[in-house]
C-alpha cells in the first residue's frame, strides 16, 4: 500500500493553522440577527406567566419567542437513525422547565448586548415543583418529571415517563441464578460512575439564511447533518426540500455535537423573519445546557470455578438520562453489548435495568457511549474476583477472554436498541496486545507494587472492546468525480470533526485510484451536494464510511477502464492503468490525456459514481491498557507515570491520526477517571460550569503516552481497518482503580478516584485492623 497505512499529515491542517475560514461561526452573514436564551432558575418547575412587554420595546429587539409561538411537536434531540430509539419528549419551547439550565424563552435582536439587556427586563412566574436530584429515587417517585401526554417512543424501548422511566431493558443468557449457586468463587460489587462534560474547544454554535430559491441554509458545528435536517423539518413542519445543511470545520464534538442544540431556534427565526441570524452558546451554556456523559449505578455479580474459569456475568445498571431521554437506551445498551463479550466462555450472562428521569443536565452520546461505564464496573470485578482466587489478573484474563475465530451469543441478542446481528472475531489479536503492553509497562518488575520510599509505585491493566459502527443500520455512501486535467472530488456525507476522517478518507481513495491524496478534493456533510451518512458517532467512520469509499473509488476505476478501452478500440481486460498512465498493447495514454478527451473531445461525459455501503457485522476494535502510577503514601495523589496502549483496530489508514485517536482518548479516560466530574449544588445548579472549576487534564497531569499498534487485517474493513475513534478511552478508570488496589489495598469504586477517597477506605483499613 503507498498511500494507506502511512503518516499523511492533515489535508486541512495548514489552511487552519494559517486562520483560513473553517468553523461554522466564520460563516455567519455579518449583521445576522442574535438568538439568546433565558434558561431556567429552578430544577423544575411551570411557566405561569411571562412579561416580556419591556423587552419587546427595546430598540434593537426583533421578537421573543415562548411556548406559545409553537405548535406542540415532541421530537429527540438525538441525532440518531429513523425511527430514533430516543423517546420523543422535548418541545421547541415547552410550559415546563425540567432542570436549571432549560430553555424558558428566546429573545431575538441586533446584538448580543440588546439580547442580555432584553433578558434581564422579563419577568417570568413559575410554579416550583420538588425536583429529583438523585438518581437512585427517581423509579417510581411522587414527582412525574413528563406529565405531559403528547410524548411517545417511536417503537418499543421499554418507555414509562409515568415512573420517571426513560427506557429499560432485560436480557439473560442462560440461568444466572443457577449457575451463581454452583460456582466455587463470587463476588457481587457495586460501581458508580459519574457525569462527565465534553470540554470541546468549539462550542455549539449555528447560524442561518434564507438562500434566492428561498430555501432554509444552516449552518452548524454539529457531527450529524441528515439528522438535524431530518429533525428540525419534522418539529418545525418545514418540508426537508427546503432545507440546507451545511458542517463546516468542527472543533471537537465527543459525541456532544451528536444531537440538536440551538439549531431549532436559530431556524425557526430565519424561516420565519427572513433574515440571518446566529447563535453561539457561551462556555458557561455548554457546561449548563447541553450534554454530559450518563452517570451510572452498576452491580456486578460474577461467579467461576475451581478451575478459575469465569461462569457468569449478572450486571444490573441504573443509568441517569437527566431531564430528557436523548441516547437513554442506546448508551445504557452498549454498556453491556461493548463489554460483556469480552469474556465469552461463561455458562449465563444477565444485564438488565432502567434508565431513570432527574432534574439535571440531560445526558447524551459521548466518546466511549456507555463502555466507558461497563467496563470499569466489569473490569475493576474481574480483579476483585481475580484478588479473592489469588491468581494473577493477566493470567486470569489470558484464560477466560475473547481470543479470534470466537464469538459471544450477546452479539445476536444485543444492538444499539434494537436486537443485534451475529458475527464471528475473524480478527482479534487481544492476546498479542495483553503480552505486548504487559512487556512494555514492565508489569513483572513492579506488580503487584514496589515501595520507593516515599511513593509507592504499581501497576493495574485492562481490557476492552469498542465496536466499527452499528451494523445494519449505520449507512454511509461516497460520491466520487473524475475531473479534466486527472484529478478527483470525493463528495462524502461522513462528518470530520476533529479526527481526521476527510484525511483518512481520501487516502482510501487515493490508494484505490492509484494516485496521491492532493489529487483527492474532499467535501464532506453538505445535505444538498454530499450523498447521506449517518454521522460521525459509533466510530463508525473509518468502517462505515470508508467501506462506501473503498466501493465507490472501485467503480469509478472500472469506468474509466471501460472509457479507455472504449477509446483504444478493445476490450476492457486488455488495459493496463497505473493511476497515471492507461496502457493498451505499445499504446499508452495519460490520465491528463484521458480526462481531457472525455470532458471535451472525445464523445464527451462526466465519469461519476455514488456508492453506499451498510454492513452486516461491526468487527471489535480490541485493546489492552497498562497504566504505571506512584502513589504518594502522605496525601494518596496519584502521579500517572505512563500509560501503555496496545491496540488491534486492524490496519491503520493513517498510523499518526491513529495514534492521536488513541493518545486523547486516553487522556479523556484518565480525566474521567482522576477528577473530571460535573457536579451540583443540593438544588440542582451546576457548580462545575467554567474551566476554572471543572479540570481537564494537561500535559502535567500524565507524563508518558505509548501507543502501538499490533499487526491485523480485517477483511470486511477498507483495507483491512476497523475503527479507533473510541476503543482507547475505556481502559483507563478500571486500569488506575486496579493499580490503586494494588498499590494499598484498597479499592476505589466511585469515579473519580480521589486522593480523598483513598484516605477514607485507608482509614477504614486501618480501623479494621484495630
Amino acid at each position: 500500500m503507498k498511500v494507506v497505512n502511512h503518516k499523511t499529515p492533515s489535508i486541512d491542517g495548514l489552511g487552519i493553522i494559517k486562520g483560513r475560514k473553517a468553523y461554522t461561526d466564520d460563516y455567519a452573514e455579518k449583521d445576522s440577527l442574535i438568538v439568546k436564551v433565558l434558561r431556567s432558575p429552578h430544577a423544575f418547575a411551570k411557566i405561569i406567566s411571562i412579561d416580556d412587554s419591556k423587552a419587546k420595546k427595546l430598540d434593537g429587539i426583533e421578537m421573543v419567542l415562548t411556548h406559545k409561538d409553537f405548535k406542540r411537536i415532541p421530537f429527540t434531540r438525538a441525532g440518531q437513525g429513523y425511527p430514533e430509539p430516543s423517546p420523543h419528549d422535548k418541545f421547541v419551547l415547552d410550559e415546563f422547565v425540567r432542570y436549571i439550565g432549560d430553555e424558558v424563552l428566546a429573545v431575538v435582536g441586533v446584538s448580543n448586548e440588546v439580547c442580555e439587556k432584553a433578558l434581564n427586563l422579563i419577568d417570568v412566574k413559575y410554579e416550583v415543583f420538588e425536583p429529583i436530584l438523585d438518581y437512585e429515587k427517581a423509579k417510581n417517585h411522587h414527582t412525574i418529571i413528563h406529565p405531559e401526554e403528547e410524548i411517545h417512543q417511536m417503537f418499543d424501548i421499554g418507555f414509562n415517563p409515568k415512573a420517571n422511566i426513560a427506557a429499560s431493558y432485560h436480557m439473560e443468557i442462560g440461568d444466572v441464578e443457577k449457575s451463581l449457586s454452583e460456582c466455587t468463587y463470587t463476588i457481587h460489587e457495586t460501581f458508580y460512575t459519574q457525569a462527565q462534560a465534553h470540554v470541546m474547544l468549539e462550542p455549539h454554535t449555528v447560524n442561518a439564511r434564507m438562500d434566492y430559491q428561498n430555501r432554509l441554509v444552516i449552518y452548524s458545528s454539529t457531527q450529524t447533518p441528515f439528522h438535524v435536517r431530518r429533525i428540525i423539518g419534522h418539529a418545525l413542519e418545514i418540508p426537508m426540500s427546503k432545507i440546507r445543511v451545511i458542517k463546516p470545520r468542527v472543533g471537537g464534538g465527543f459525541g456532544g455535537k451528536q444531537a440538536i442544540h440551538g439549531e431549532m431556534l436559530v431556524a425557526y427565526v430565519t424561516f420565519k423573519t427572513g433574515k440571518a441570524c446566529k447563535m453561539t452558546y457561551t462556555r458557561k451554556e455548554v457546561f449548563e445546557s447541553s450534554y454530559t456523559r450518563h452517570p451510572m449505578r452498576l452491580e456486578m455479580r460474577l461467579g467461576a470455578d475451581k478451575n478459575k474459569k469465569l461462569k457468569v456475568i449478572d450486571c444490573h445498571v441504573l443509568s441517569d438520562t437527566g431531564a430528557y431521554g436523548e441516547h437513554a437506551l442506546t448508551v445504557y445498551m452498549v454498556a453491556g453489548s461493548k463489554v460483556l463479550p469480552l469474556y465469552n466462555k461463561v455458562d449465563s450472562v444477565r444485564f438488565y435495568g432502567d434508565v431513570v428521569y432527574t432534574n439535571h443536565t440531560p445526558a447524551g452520546a459521548y466518546r466511549g457511549y456507555g463502555a466507558i461505564q461497563g467496563n470499569f464496573a466489569l473490569e475493576s470485578a474481574i480483579d476483585i474476583l481475580c484478588k479473592k482466587m489469588e491468581i494473577d489478573p493477566i493470567e486470569f484474563r489470558q484464560k477466560n477472554m475473547m481470543k479470534e475465530n470466537e464469538t459471544s451469543p450477546i452479539f445476536a441478542i444485543m444492538g444499539e436498541g434494537t436486537e443485534g446481528t451475529a458475527m464471528m472475531m475473524d480478527t482479534c489479536k487481544l492476546e498479542e496486545c495483553v503480552i505486548k503492553g504487559k512487556e512494555l509497562i514492565g508489569w513483572d518488575n513492579i506488580y503487584p507494587y514496589h515501595d520507593n520510599g516515599e511513593y509507592i509505585e504499581s501497576v493495574g491493566m485492562a481490557i476492552a472492546m469498542q465496536g466499527s459502527g452499528i451494523p445494519l443500520i449505520d449507512m454511509g455512501s461516497a460520491s466520487i468525480k473524475l475531473n479534466d486535467d486527472g484529478f478527483y472530488n470525493l463528495m462524502v456525507g461522513a462528518t470530520e470533526i476533529g479526527q481526521g476522517s476527510d484525511t483518512v478518507l481520501s487516502q482510501i481513495a487515493a490508494e484505490v485510484l492509484m494516485t496521491d491524496v492532493e489529487k483527492v478534493i474532499i467535501y464532506s456533510s453538505d445535505t444538498d451536494l454530499t450523498p447521506f451518512d449517518v454521522g460521525a458517532y459509533a466510530s463508525s467512520t473509518t468502517f462505515v464510511s470508508g467501506n462506501a469509499v473503498y466501493k465507490a473509488a472501485k467503480e469509478l476505476k472500472n469506468e474509466m477502464l471501460k472509457e479507455a478501452a472504449r477509446i483504444f478500440n478493445t476490450d476492457i481486460s486488455n488495459i493496463d492503468f497505473d493511476g497515471q498512465i492507461f496502457t493498451y498493447n505499445e499504446k499508452e495514454m495519460s490520465l491528463k490525456d484521458f480526462s481531457n478527451q472525455i470532458t471535451y473531445s472525445h464523445e464527451q461525459k462526466q465519469l461519476q459514481v455514488t456508492s453506499s455501503y451498510v454492513g452486516p457485522k461491526s468487527p471489535p476494535p480490541f485493546m489492552a491498557g497498562f497504566v504505571k502510577i506512584a502513589v504518594d503514601k502522605d496525601t494518596f495523589e496519584i502521579r500517572v507515570l505512563d500509560y501503555v496502549s496496545v491496540v488491534d483496530c486492524g490496519t491503520t489508514i493513517n498510523p499518526m491520526l491513529a495514534k492521536r485517536q488513541v493518545d486523547g482518548a486516553i487522556v479523556q479516560g484518565l480525566g474521567m477517571a482522576m477528577f473530571e466530574e460535573v457536579k451540583y449544588s443540593k438544588n440542582g445548579r451546576l457548580i462545575s460550569n467554567d474551566l476554572l472549576n471543572y479540570k481537564i487534564p494537561t500535559r502535567l497531569d500524565i507524563e508518558n503516552l505509548n501507543t502501538v499498534f499490533v499487526d491485523s487485517y480485517e477483511e470486511s474493513g477498507p483495507f483491512g481497518a476497523k475503527s479507533v475513534g473510541e476503543i482507547g478511552i475505556d481502559t483507563p478508570p478500571a486500569a488506575l482503580a486496579n493499580a490503586v488496589e494494588n498499590a494499598l489495598g484498597v479499592r476505589v469504586k466511585s469515579l473519580p478516584i480521589t486522593p480523598e477517597k483513598i484516605m477514607k477506605l485507608m482509614k477504614e483499613k486501618s480501623n479494621e485492623k484495630k
